[in-house]
């Protein structure tokens, strides 16, 4: 059996990273401004859905492309970050460790898409999904 996006690592950062943005929007701090809340989590389940999708797709060409738009998914999440930080949503502290934890992934994505590059320079375009 094929490895699924389940298993893929940085698609497991992008789950966790998730899973605390949301736990930080929904504190009290944070709820005042529901717009900000509701599009950082947007963003930030974008990252992890862009990879399952691209994964599940049949070319490496299209894999990469959804991995472009996790990487820039992750970069509003960043940016979203900030604003957070401004407004006294997220202690500096909690901005630094999620700030920390977008950029991980940012280099995990931009280093599978170089992995996948090279393989279709290599000529390996098709996809080998679990079966």
């Amino acid at each position: 059996m094929g490895m699924r996006f389940e298993e893929l690592p940085v698609w497991k950062a992008s789950r966790n990273l998730a899973r605390e943005i949301y736990s930080a929007t929904q504190r009290k701090s944070f709820t005042r401004d529901l717009r900000l809340a509701s599009q950082v989590q947007s963003a930030a389940v974008s990252v992890m859905s862009n990879v399952a999708e691209g994964f599940e797709s049949d070319t490496n060409a299209e894999f990469v492309r959804a991995l472009y738009h996790s990487k820039k998914s992750a970069g509003e999440v960043r940016s979203q970050l900030y604003v957070a930080l401004d407004q006294c949503y997220v202690s500096a502290p909690e901005f630094r460790n999620l700030k920390e934890q977008v950029e991980c992934i940012t280099r995990q994505l931009g280093g599978l898409i170089r992995h996948l590059k090279v393989q279709m320079k290599e000529g390996v375009t098709k996809r080998e999904k679990g079966k």
